[in-house]
């Protein structure tokens, strides 16, 4: 089954100690597809400027990602910059330029309103609202948000809550959500408001599922290096999402064998700056690490 994400795609300039990166393909929505395609056929809703590269389009292309929602306006990409310090969990973002993403209008092509996998990126909760009041027989649908969301449109939000599957979002934006410290019970708060499955994450301590009647907690793939977190959220719902998409179900093995298969492939994205490392990547090699990440956690026979 295909996997529809709607959301941003950006140019990236980014500084990390290790070194840095001007200007690469990056967004949620681009992460999430490239992540997602690994498991399943990937339709993607979003806006670029008439300054977006055709390079980048083939290697989404290439990948297994349907490009006709990707609209073209007038104008230029969304563009961030951010620097992170040397706890890389911490980031100051330097520049943002809205561009053609302030007045992006999420389009449906015909052919996605049947998409049953859905992942509604980080954008208004009305936009989020209006595609999935498109999606005609939607069988998960997931969402993603941020601390200006959560702060300006709660109203908005909530209703975004009540209707969809699952949540995909940081620690620190589940407590400001929930307005609970702890991470328990922030997630307990944000079951009521409407989700089945609230997922954490966690950055280098790794992902936290949680459902009225079972808690799953992965830990981060152990690196020595870390070059660029950028995206690696992204890159893990993405895999998450289009595991379950490529027929494991929604029944909870499945789901934690998509976590699974999310963290492992998200420790490739931190790999190299920017998507250049899920670019260059194979099927092989995730599997591969997903069979030593089992035997790293393994605690019985």
């Amino acid at each position: 089954m295909s996997v529809l994400v709607v959301g941003s795609m950006a140019f990236d300039s980014i500084e990390t100690p290790h070194g840095s990166a001007d200007r690469v393909l990056g967004g949620s929505a681009a992460y999430f597809s490239l992540a997602a395609a690994f498991f399943a056929p990937v339709r993607i809703v979003g806006v670029v400027g008439r300054d977006f590269p055709e390079d980048h389009l083939t290697a989404l292309s290439r990948s297994g990602v349907d490009l006709e929602g990707l609209q073209r306006a007038e104008g230029k990409t969304f563009f961030w910059h951010g620097r992170y310090h040397e706890d890389l969990n911490v980031r100051d973002t330097l520049e943002v330029q809205l561009n053609v993403l302030e007045d992006f209008v999420p389009h449906m092509p015909p052919g996605y309103e049947d998409t049953e996998y859905a992942f509604l990126g980080n954008m208004h909760p009305d936009a989020q609202l209006d595609v999935m009041s498109r999606l005609k027989r939607p069988r998960l649908v997931a969402c993603d948000t941020m601390d200006h969301w959560i702060h300006e449109n709660p109203g908005e939000l909530r209703k975004v809550l009540e209707r969809v599957e699952t949540v995909v979002i940081n620690d620190s934006e589940a407590r400001m959500l929930s307005g609970h410290n702890n991470i328990v019970r922030a997630a307990r708060a944000i079951l009521k408001m409407g989700p089945r499955v609230v997922l954490i994450k966690r950055g280098e301590y790794g992902v936290f599922q949680f459902s009225d009647d079972a808690t799953f907690v992965v830990p981060a793939y152990p690196l020595e290096e870390v070059l660029d977190p950028t995206g690696a959220g992204d890159s893990f719902a993405g895999a998450f999402m289009g595991c379950l998409a490529s027929g494991a179900g929604t029944g909870d093995r499945a789901l934690r064998r998509a976590i699974v298969y999310g963290n492992v492939t998200a420790s490739f994205t931190v790999e190299d700056f920017g998507p250049r490392r899920l670019i260059a990547l194979e099927r092989e090699e995730i599997d591969e690490r997903y069979r030593r990440f089992v035997e790293l956690t393994r605690f019985h026979d």
